[in-house]
């Protein structure tokens, strides 16, 4: 470049054109190379605006699968977690089917042992007393009959009827209390008839005398009384030579 600056001068001044001329040439070969390189940069600037769009579009569609793929792996994602929980709510709910069935069964079982306990316990009391009643009855037997007369023979007797009132407030404790059929209308339930006995002074089926004592056990008959029933009076026998006679004629 200086060396054409040298030759413009030179031919200049051969030429013997003014300074200004030269001035002017420099001027105009200095933008000139100013334009050129401006060209250049716009012409980058074009370039590098005119990529920019495709590049932008490219990026949004890739942002665009990426989010149709996101959206599609938490809606299957949601979908498992929906199926796992009405997995785990169908097992909670035969869990606490199951859980009330044995609660019930239990509850049953309880009852029913708690009952069989109790009626064992009745039926073990009830053995143990219904041996001790035959003994009740020798004491009441003995009192019946002993006439005691001496004071030797009264004490003895209060003796024993000691022992026999602390054996009867025992049984007392026990829950056994007796029973008292006399005039009362025989039941086959408390009862056992061993005697009958024609009377018109009671109807038929009255309790006239209670033999052997009958007892209960709470509100359950512990042991049936032996007693004498009231039947029908029957007729004397010349009733009944009367009433032949009568036939006859």
């Amino acid at each position: 470049m200086m060396d054409e600056n040298r030759q413009i001068n030179n031919t200049s001044q051969q030429l013997g054109e003014p300074t200004e001329v030269k001035q002017a040439m420099k001027s105009d070969s200095a933008a000139q190379i100013n334009f050129n390189e401006s060209g250049n940069e716009v012409t980058e600037q074009v370039a590098a605006q005119t990529n920019i769009p495709g590049d932008t579009a490219t990026f949004n569609q890739d942002n665009g699968v990426a989010a149709t793929e996101k959206t599609e792996v938490e809606t299957a994602a949601l979908a498992e977690l929906t199926q796992q929980i009405e997995s785990l709510k169908t097992q909670l709910e035969e869990r606490s089917t199951q859980y009330m069935r044995i609660a019930a069964d239990f509850e049953n079982y309880r009852k029913r042992t708690s009952k069989e306990k109790e009626e064992l316990e009745v039926q073990i009391k009830r053995n143990t007393i219904l041996e001790l009643l035959p003994v009740v009855d020798n004491f009441e037997r003995a009192r019946s009959h002993l006439k005691p007369q001496s004071d030797g023979e009264m004490t003895m007797h209060k003796s024993y009827q000691g022992v026999y009132k602390q054996l009867v407030d025992s049984l007392k404790r026990l829950g056994v209390s007796p029973m008292r059929p006399e005039a009362q209308e025989f039941d086959p339930n408390l009862h056992e008839a061993v005697m009958r006995e024609p009377t018109d002074e009671h109807p038929e089926g009255t309790v006239l005398e209670e033999l052997v004592r009958g007892y209960y056990l709470g509100d359950r008959v512990l042991r049936h009384a032996m007693v004498k029933v009231a039947a029908p009076k029957e007729d004397t026998p010349a009733a009944q030579e009367d009433q032949s006679s009568s036939a006859n004629s």
